[in-house]
């Protein structure tokens, strides 16, 4: 029986999804309540060296069907490990990225199927989706300003793809969000932090009162 919730944030490089994270967790436990942060890839001991696999080396160091195996290998451990246990203790679980990062990445961006891309879904991690995705969306100008605040010395592999995989990334999270409007909310990031953790708490209060 999992009696948490699973809330996850989505978006392309430099949305602010890891500020967000850090800011809703603070929230929610002056709540009362019990959260985990965590992320993807990653998140688990596993998870976190798989990571380490896909996020160096050169842009063309993997395929996008390498990708996509390795992330559904490193959610399968997150899921079994750190996730699923969080939810059914009652915990809430906040995740910066899941499966609908490797949909929008291997999928749109590198043209991998959504069928195939969820069919190891089902397998590694049986499936499990977030109760509420919230895709933060920023200007292409911001998006690049608060890239190279926090990186000046250059983005990780997927950072480092060119401007059409990023074009085709943004394009495929607006049409997830937007065909699957029951679990996915869409937020302009370009607000400051403050107003973004507010529009999501908003937006979460009907679990929360």
């Amino acid at each position: 029986m999992v009696s948490g919730r699973f809330i996850t944030l989505e978006g392309g490089e430099g949305v602010g999804k890891s500020t967000q994270i850090a800011a809703l967790s603070s929230a929610l436990r002056a709540r009362g309540l019990e959260v985990i942060a965590t992320r993807e890839p990653g998140g688990s001991a596993g998870a976190e060296a798989i990571r380490n696999l896909l996020m160096e080396g050169s842009d063309d160091r993997w395929d996008a069907r390498s990708e996509a195996l390795l992330f559904a290998a490193a959610r399968a451990d997150h899921v079994a490990r750190v996730i699923r246990p969080a939810l059914e203790r009652g915990a809430w679980v906040l995740c910066d990225r899941f499966v609908d990062s490797t949909r929008a990445y291997q999928g749109g961006g590198g043209g991998i199927t959504d069928d195939d891309i969820l069919t190891l879904h089902l397998f590694g991690s049986q499936g499990l989706l977030p109760d509420r995705t919230f895709l933060l969306t920023v200007s292409e100008g911001e998006a690049a300003r608060r890239l190279a605040a926090r990186d000046p010395f250059g983005a990780d592999r997927m950072g480092r793809k060119p401007a059409d995989y990023q074009q085709r990334l943004a394009s495929r999270f607006l049409d997830m969000a937007r065909a699957e409007g029951e679990r996915w909310r869409i937020v302009d990031a370009d607000a400051t932090a403050s107003q973004v953790t507010a529009h999501i708490m908003q937006d979460l209060d009907e679990w929360l009162n």
